[in-house]
């Protein structure tokens, strides 16, 4: 990893839950030396991508992060967008829906909508790190994305996030070939125990996988009708979607839902 790649692994080390983060803590969660951590958060500190508050003079993200987020949002408005189609499919399926985009060879939660339908429903972090092979959003956009980028994310030692995540890459590509042919990914237990989550991929202009949006549900809840009724409303929302900021679905998408 190269010395840009390791600063730019700081950063995604902040979520919602941990804004704040100290030196020890930051070498401790990056798996680097002090040093190494304190010089690299030393210089994005200076480009302005961190700052440093408080007392105890913790790190947050800085100024320039919140830039360069409204300069992307302003290009591609997607954050807004989707924000009215989780709305809607929440509502439709009464259940966690959530939306991530692909950066890089990574996964991140971009946004999500809670539904008040049930007491007992899926939590989301909004700058959680999402597995593609572990998760029904990973398969959705793994089962349409090139070649090379398969290889590559199937390439390392996959994690296992529970005892029913797929570490296998020969059948992980095997499962794609239902994800291609229904347009809809599903994933049962295999990044959180006892939740049932399905997806559909998210396109850009040039027809590529950019994200995907995922309704998840607890395990208990999910009956063969729920299971239908969250397949029609994920598909429809997808295809919304992708219309709404400007993308194409590639040739073969299925415009219809199979079963």
């Amino acid at each position: 990893m190269g010395t840009v790649a390791k600063a730019l692994s700081l950063l995604t080390l902040f979520n919602h839950t941990r804004p704040e983060i100290g030196l020890s803590d930051m070498t401790r969660l990056s798996g680097m030396n002090k040093a190494t951590v304190y010089r690299l958060l030393s210089e994005l500190q200076a480009q302005g991508f961190v700052e440093q508050t408080g007392s105890d003079r913790a790190y947050r993200l800085g100024p320039e992060v919140l830039r360069l987020a409204a300069l992307r949002e302003a290009a591609v408005p997607v954050l807004s967008v989707s924000r009215g189609v989780l709305e809607d499919l929440c509502r439709e399926t009464g259940e966690t829906a959530h939306m991530s985009l692909v950066q890089g060879t990574q996964l991140n939660t971009l946004s999500h909508a809670y539904s008040s339908r049930h007491a007992t429903r899926v939590m989301m972090d909004d700058a959680e790190v999402l597995s593609f092979h572990g998760t029904a959003s990973g398969l959705a956009i793994l089962g349409f994305a090139a070649p090379d980028f398969i290889d590559a994310v199937l390439a390392p030692p996959l994690a296992r996030h529970t005892e029913a995540t797929e570490t296998d890459p020969a059948a992980i590509r095997a499962a794609l070939d239902s994800v291609r042919a229904t347009g809809i990914a599903e994933s049962v237990g295999r990044f959180e125990a006892d939740v049932h989550s399905h997806a559909a991929p998210i396109f850009d202009a040039g027809r590529r996988p950019m994200g995907a949006l995922a309704v998840a549900a607890p395990v208990s809840r999910m009956t063969p009708g729920h299971r239908s009724e969250i397949r029609q409303a994920l598909h429809a929302r997808a295809m919304e979607l992708t219309q709404r900021i400007g993308g194409f679905c590639p040739a073969g998408y299925p415009q219809d839902l199979a079963a």
